[in-house]
């Protein structure tokens, strides 16, 4: 069914909201795939605040337009589903997770900061930990000198006592 201009200038306006707040644009074909399987990428999606849609390349090209995903507008060929997130490698997860499931999900392409990734970008991006885990290992890596003199000292405090 064809929309109308109105129907399409709101898309690409809700995309085009979507992409102002966005860090990373994940592009996968998705030729083949039964809409079950669709359902559930949107889910997964959902659950992690990705916004994941199928859209007309034209109108995905005019949502991209004038931003730093613009580079990204050649790549749009085909039938593409777009993941776009507002966390830096949700998208990729999102989407990555899925392909490992879904062999007929095909991963073409990405962008994050502004920059075009290939099919191995996509992947080393969705292979990075979350923030939260990120900001747990540097608290653990902050906090191993401190417990480390904390132990010193307690050592030394015992041998003392010890000898006294």
């Amino acid at each position: 069914m064809s929309l109308n201009l109105q129907e399409k200038q709101a898309v690409v306006a809700e995309v085009s909201a979507q992409v102002a707040q966005a860090q990373t644009i994940v592009l996968a074909e998705y030729r083949g795939i039964a809409v079950a399987d669709i359902t559930k990428l949107r889910a997964n999606a959902r659950n992690s605040g990705v916004y994941v849609r199928v859209l007309k390349n034209t109108l995905a090209r005019r949502a991209v337009q004038g931003t730093p995903f613009e580079a990204l507008a050649d790549k749009m060929v085909g039938p593409l589903v777009y993941g776009i997130s507002a966390d830096a490698v949700a998208a990729a997860k999102v989407v990555n997770e899925f392909a490992k499931t879904n062999d007929k999900l095909v991963i073409k392409a990405g962008a994050y900061n502004g920059k075009v990734l290939d099919v191995a970008g996509v992947s080393a991006l969705a292979n990075v930990p979350t923030k939260e885990v990120l900001l747990a290992q540097l608290c653990g890596l902050l906090q191993s000198p401190v417990s480390g003199l904390a132990r010193v000292l307690a050592a030394v405090a015992e041998k003392q006592a010890a000898t006294a």
